[in-house]
């Protein structure tokens, strides 16, 4: 039975969704704008997931209803901003660059040079007014807004963002580097960015998100991405995100994998006050690899939910997660992990890991690993471990000198470098353990 659901500020939305509407002029009778009309219908309808919906019971986000978030408008001011793209920057990295400001696409800061034969990569506004046809295939047609409110109120004020098209054959030579930023002013600001990245056949590219922004005014960023894989594709996905200890994140990423494709996910989360990741895979032929990736590190009042769901609707495909947090202060983490099984899905081999260490007594995870499996020939394990610092490596390097600060340093980073140290970049690996080490309050060690 479907728990009831709490309406909170829904009405409110409403009402700025009727002042956003009459801004689109003649983009107002485009098929895009039914899917918008469709999807404030749901969210309106259906209202917010409370603690009573299994997939929501550790996350309460009444804090989100009961701030009037208003959609931003445009971009603002963008001399400012380069002082945080640096921040954000990749030293050293060879990359294409877009950058997306409360929502919308910047391309006056944003490089695309050398992108290849047929490749696209450009703002999600822009496709729409050139009547893409891949984007009029693709987009909104993966990520459901039924039973999802925080997607559907996405897709309600879907206007900008980021489109990829890579075609059949073709290599991305360089990674496309986007960053998101969030830059209130004095209202609260809801960032709603969109992301749709399709692959052709035999094809590849690799993407790298970031989510920052600062300041004291509360902000909220509500992104959905829409990935299509299709045979033989090879897609390697990084997300990081840092927003600010005042920001809400809500994050959607729906992925489509066609037979013999590759997908490669790696999500950092270390910034906002209240955050939630949702990753959703399905595999839509054999012979697929999914590898799913994530390091949490929370803070203060931090509280960071990651979900993920793999589901193996197909025979002969491979599914590994490895997840880790660590928590201090009085943070709470939660970590869902669902593994689905179909009937037809024979030879399915799917590992699950997530392991969490708690600084302080006060630091708390609810950890939920899930696996229904409904065929008999297949390899499917999961585990979770939660505890604190190892007590006898800590007393072991206390005895040979190492004092206690330095100690504590280390068995941390020792901790989190199972997934840093799994990416294939030394200029990635370098920013990541500089942020850790920032997040921690301490230096990375030697």
């Amino acid at each position: 039975m479907k728990a009831k659901r709490f309406k909170g500020n829904s009405d409110w939305y409403r009402d700025i969704f009727g002042r956003f509407e009459n801004r689109l002029n003649g983009d107002s009778g485009t098929s895009v704008h039914d899917i918008r009309r469709k999807a404030i219908d749901t969210f309106t309808g259906e209202g917010y997931p409370t603690t009573r919906d299994e997939e929501w019971k550790y996350t309460n986000i009444k804090p989100i209803t009961e701030i009037d978030f208003i959609p931003a408008e445009g971009i603002g001011e963008t001399k400012s901003l380069q002082r945080w793209l640096q921040k954000y920057d990749f030293e050293g990295l060879n990359c294409c660059h877009l950058t997306v400001v409360n929502g919308h696409f910047a391309g006056e800061l944003s490089n695309l040079n050398e992108l290849g034969n047929g490749i696209k990569v450009m703002s999600i506004r822009e496709a729409l007014k050139n009547n893409d046809p891949v984007i009029e295939k693709y987009l909104s047609r993966y990520a459901g807004d039924q039973g999802d409110s925080f997607t559907a109120l996405n897709t309600a004020f879907l206007w900008d963002g980021v489109f990829m098209y890579v075609p059949d054959n073709q290599v991305l030579e360089k990674p496309v580097s986007i960053t998101y930023i969030g830059q209130p002013d004095n209202t609260p600001l809801l960032n709603m960015p969109r992301s749709l990245f399709v692959l052709g056949r035999n094809s590849q590219a690799k993407v790298i998100e970031t989510y920052g922004g600062e300041g004291a005014q509360p902000y909220f960023t509500n992104t959905v991405s829409e990935v299509i894989l299709s045979d033989n594709a090879g897609f390697d996905h990084l997300k990081l995100q840092v927003e600010s200890e005042k920001a809400y994140h809500v994050s959607t990423i729906q992925v489509d994998q066609q037979k013999n494709s590759r997908y490669t996910s790696f999500a950092f989360s270390f910034g906002g006050h209240l955050v939630r990741n949702n990753i959703n895979l399905v595999m839509n032929g054999e012979g697929i690899d999914s590898i799913l990736n994530g390091l949490y590190v929370g803070t203060g009042e931090q509280h960071i939910d990651n979900h993920t769901s793999i589901d193996h609707a197909n025979p002969n495909c491979h599914s590994e997660e490895l997840y880790k947090g660590v928590l201090d202060d009085q943070a709470h983490g939660v970590f869902s992990g669902k593994i689905f099984v179909r009937p037809d899905a024979q030879k399915t081999n799917a590992i699950q890991s997530n392991n969490c260490i708690l600084l302080s007594d006060s630091a708390a995870i609810d950890t939920k690993p899930q696996l229904e499996i409904f065929a008999d020939d297949v390899r499917c394990t999961h585990g979770a471990t939660v505890g604190q610092l190892n007590e006898d490596a800590y007393f072991y390097m206390r005895s040979r000198g190492i004092d206690k600060a330095k100690a504590r340093q280390l068995l941390i980073y020792a901790f989190a470098s199972d997934v840093i140290d799994r990416l294939d970049s030394d200029p990635i690996r370098e920013k990541l353990s500089a942020i850790l080490a920032d997040k921690l309050h301490t230096v990375k060690p030697q």
